[in-house]
């Protein structure tokens, strides 16, 4: 049985990165004296935060040596996560960069790095270069340091610290840069207390022909060759579960959930992807028709999120799957209370009013169904399935005056004279099904199915170790402004807006310039429909810190309060520091069509 499946667009367009990407100073990113270093390292001290890692450089190595770059960026990754450090996964990256409609493997500029480790709160970027003669290879890392007060005045800046070097034979690449790793920690953070050996112990020992064959898999453009490489990473290291949610994914992409679903389950519960690995399996269960096991794998979830007691023990994506499986199983009470979590908490979000139309229109509430696909075409105006299943709704109940009033403002919105058929009978009809029975199959193929988890907890991306004695305090950041706003996030992704604004309001008593703290309480006014609110920490936000997220934010509060002119001169703004920003693009192309009436800025 099919059903409508929305996933993020993961093919974006390759943006050209503008030098107005960010206002930075070059000579805060100029190579610093060692009496700059010192009052830094002084000024910081420990360095316990979140890092943010990006490809390594090839810089002159042999082509073949390309996967190198990718390889030395997850290597980091894995090895900081060992060693109770916290850190940007991978796909936390390349998320970041899709949103700017940039590929993962854009060469960016220290600037540009600066400017993504500030939308994500990371406290510190790592990057590096690598070379090779063939038979020799020298790796070189560094670390940027994202705010760091370097005077008495509190000022911060970004500090860039001196490079740390290894080099040895190829094969040695893991113990070169296990001891590269080591080195970077504690040469840039005096208070680091681990050995080379301590922090070898906690270090998964990995073959070097399995991570390449990983590697590989994982940059590899064709299904074959990627699975192909995966499984046999997989059978090198039998007890690696990296691989193993590699391969999940890879059959999960290609909707081969019968093969998907024994990868997922190798997964262990420890593992930083395990939470998606599972929710996986659970979207696997619904495409295969097994609502019964996909309520049971989405409720464990959830009870397993409630039970970890952090933020973020609810996600909508997880709640609005968990209802399509309950109202299969004729449960609609409870999938209605599901989905209007769900919707509460996402309120740009159109398919979870969406799908609580569809549960209206299986209950024969047609009113009821209007209204919830009203609020989905509001939300998403450019929508054309969102106004279809509208303006039928309206039909069955009546009120076709409504209903035709609803098809000229389509047609407006639009700019086209047909909207997609949606009627709900016919097909099934015509294989000798009751007119009921049809329209139930029609109303399940219109469901809308989340496939993929947002960001949430401090998994904003963020993977982490078990901490242990022999790490640096794990709690030495928790006062910082960014740690105050990762927290403050991870509440609102939760839906609790008074935790979420006691974090954003105690960021801003340690630094009351702080962007993202402002962008919070930004999104918290919106929620509880203070929007002029809204706007004001928009604004201070932009002025501690230029962003086309935030631009494109304040653009949509313009909107709704009626200003379409502010809201086009933000989105053209948003453009000019992100030319390929998708969401910017949306918004602009949504407002070509509206009248002049607001005032221009």
């Amino acid at each position: 049985m099919k059903c409508r499946m929305r996933q993020r667009n993961s093919n974006r367009p390759l943006a050209v990165l503008v030098c107005a990407l960010i206002s930075v100073c070059a000579a805060s990113l100029s190579e610093p004296q060692t009496s700059t270093n010192a009052q830094v390292t002084a000024a910081s001290g420990s360095q316990q935060g979140v890092f943010l890692v990006f490809p390594f450089e090839n810089g002159g190595a042999s082509p073949r040596l390309d996967w190198l770059g990718e390889g030395l960026e997850e290597l980091t990754i894995q090895r900081l996560s060992a060693a109770g450090q916290q850190v940007y996964t991978h796909a936390g990256r390349v998320s970041e960069l899709e949103r700017y409609g940039l590929p993962a493997s854009a060469k960016l500029s220290r600037a540009a790095m600066l400017h993504v480790a500030g939308d994500l709160d990371a406290d510190f970027v790592i990057f590096g270069r690598f070379a090779s003669d063939g038979q020799k290879l020298t790796v070189e890392s560094r670390i940027l340091r994202v705010n760091v007060a370097t005077d008495r005045t509190g000022v911060s800046s970004p500090a860039l610290l001196p490079p740390v070097r290894e080099s040895g034979p190829l094969n040695s690449l893991m113990d070169l840069h296990l001891r590269l790793t080591w080195r970077l920690l504690s040469a840039s953070d005096h208070t680091y207390s681990r050995s080379l050996a301590e922090f070898t112990k906690a270090q998964r020992p990995l073959r070097l022909d399995a991570f390449e064959h990983y590697i590989r898999g994982l940059l590899a453009p064709e299904d074959e060759a990627r699975l192909r490489e995966l499984r046999e990473a997989a059978r090198l290291e039998p007890d690696w579960p990296d691989p193993d949610f590699a391969l999940g994914q890879a059959y999960f992409v290609r909707r081969d959930c019968n093969s998907a679903l024994p990868w997922f389950a190798r997964v262990p519960a420890a593992h930083a992807r395990h939470l998606e690995a599972v929710f996986s399996a659970g979207v696997c269960r619904l495409l295969l028709n097994q609502p019964d096991r996909a309520e049971e794998t989405f409720t464990a979830l959830q009870d397993s999120l409630r039970n970890s007691g952090g933020p973020g023990t609810e996600q909508p994506e997880i709640l609005n799957d968990l209802a399509i499986a309950r109202e299969r199983q004729g449960k609609r009470q409870p999938a209605q209370s599901d989905l209007r979590r769900a919707s509460e908490m996402a309120p740009d979000e159109d398919d979870y009013p969406f799908n609580l139309g569809l549960l209206a229109l299986r209950a024969g509430d047609f009113a009821a169904a209007a209204g919830y696909f009203r609020d989905a075409s509001q939300r998403a105006p450019d929508n054309p399935e969102d106004r279809a299943l509208l303006i039928q709704s309206l039909e069955r109940a009546g009120k076709k005056e409504e209903a035709a009033q609803e098809q000229e403002a389509a047609k407006e919105a639009l700019g086209t004279d047909t909207l997609p058929a949606v009627r709900l009978e016919a097909r099934s009809v015509a294989r000798g099904k009751s007119q009921s029975e049809a329209e139930a199959d029609s109303l399940t193929r219109l469901e809308r199915i989340k496939t993929e988890l947002g960001d949430i907890a401090l998994r904003l991306g963020v993977e982490t170790a078990e901490p242990d004695a022999s790490a640096s305090a794990s709690d030495a950041a928790s006062g910082t402004p960014a740690a105050y706003v990762r927290r403050g996030r991870q509440e609102l992704a939760a839906g609790r807006l008074d935790a979420a604004e006691r974090e954003f309001r105690a960021a801003l008593r340690v630094d009351e310039t702080d962007a993202g703290a402002h962008r919070g309480l930004a999104e918290i006014d919106r929620r509880q429909g203070k929007l002029d609110d809204a706007v004001k920490e928009l604004q201070a936000s932009l002025g501690a810190r230029d962003s086309a997220a935030v631009r494109t934010m304040l653009a949509r509060i313009y909107l709704e309060e009626k200003k379409p002119d502010l809201a086009r001169v933000e989105a053209e703004r948003a453009l000019k520091l992100a030319p390929n920003y998708s969401e910017a693009k949306q918004l602009l192309d949504r407002l070509k069509n509206t009248k002049p009436g607001g005032v221009a800025q």
